[in-house]
């Protein structure tokens, strides 16, 4: 039952870079996705999470915000405007490299009892250069490869949120760390809105662009998916997720993980009609591949021999 969960949510989490980007087609822009995604989801797990409201120091305090910057509003700018530019299959294997730049980070910051291995560095050099196939897919158009490198951008972001995100979370536990990421990455968004709207968008525009009349026939559409994103995708889903760890492992479980963007490749040509070159489809085999060697092989502790294993992605 447990590894059927895994597989529906990770199939769940697969459509939301093919849900995202039908709301983008819908006119709405990567941040005020993010907003009203963010904002559903942060109600629910308040409704779930609610006894503390604040961390015990200024300094886990700081650290939260940074976590709710780097994985919450930054990364999915990232992510959302790299939609706007690029196919969501290409998005999502591209993202899917996360747990490659994790590794060295970890062994660079908080986990200085890593070292890194040839299956590492091997791992690495393969998956980059899937990228570089799937950039050389598309050399002719500028603005594709500008959404690859923001998702390469996002990758990173979510990097640098595992290990800001880490010390944190066996103290405080999963529920409130990730309502206190939600929310401060709101926050953020009070000053990233502003800034990341197109020219002649105005804060006020989002209440208006929501309104039923104002969307006309979308409507439907455009509530559907944000209502998927916001309490199946990443409120329900993270908290079956949870379970699902608790009853299969965190190695068993983060094995589904790699399943992520093929889903993603299938509903994206289901729904989108999105079709890959024979080049890019060489780079998405490479990055999965190189991803899965890097992480279950790359990285050895001094206490003896681990495979690393990348965390859920709960936001997804």
């Amino acid at each position: 039952m447990y590894h059927l969960l895994a597989l529906v949510t990770i199939c769940i989490w697969g459509t939301t870079f093919v849900s995202t980007k039908v709301l983008l087609g819908s006119g709405l822009t990567p941040s005020e996705i993010f907003i009203v995604r963010f904002l559903l989801a942060y109600v629910g797990l308040v409704a779930i999470s609610h006894r503390q409201w604040l961390l015990n120091s200024r300094r886990e305090e700081g650290i939260a915000l940074l976590a709710g910057l780097t994985g919450g509003s930054l990364y999915f700018l990232a992510e959302n405007t790299a939609l706007e530019m690029a196919p969501a299959g290409y998005v999502s294997f591209i993202v899917c490299l996360a747990p490659v730049f994790t590794v060295p980070l970890s062994a660079f910051s908080r986990n200085r009892d890593c070292t890194f291995t040839p299956h590492l560095w091997a791992g690495m050099f393969l998956a980059l250069t899937g990228v570089f196939f799937i950039a050389w897919s598309d050399m002719d158009g500028r603005s594709s490869l500008t959404g690859i490198l923001l998702a390469l951008a996002a990758a990173i972001l979510w990097a640098v949120y595992q290990n800001v995100v880490g010390p944190l979370t066996n103290r405080y536990g999963t529920s409130l760390l990730t309502r206190k990421v939600f929310g401060y990455g709101l926050l953020s968004m009070v000053v990233l809105y502003p800034l990341s709207e197109p020219a002649g968008h105005h804060p006020g525009r989002l209440l208006g662009l929501l309104q039923p009349q104002t969307l006309g026939g979308d409507a439907l559409v455009v509530w559907g998916n944000l209502l998927f994103l916001g309490l199946i995708a990443s409120l329900a889903c993270y908290v079956i997720w949870n379970v699902v760890v608790e009853k299969l492992g965190a190695v068993i479980s983060a094995n589904y993980i790699y399943l992520n963007p093929l889903t993603t490749c299938l509903f994206s040509a289901l729904i989108l009609g999105e079709t890959f070159s024979l080049t890019a489809a060489i780079g998405c085999v490479a990055i999965l591949c190189g991803v899965i060697w890097a992480v279950k092989c790359g990285v050895v502790k001094a206490e003896g021999p681990t495979a690393a294993q990348p965390s859920a992605d709960s936001h997804q």
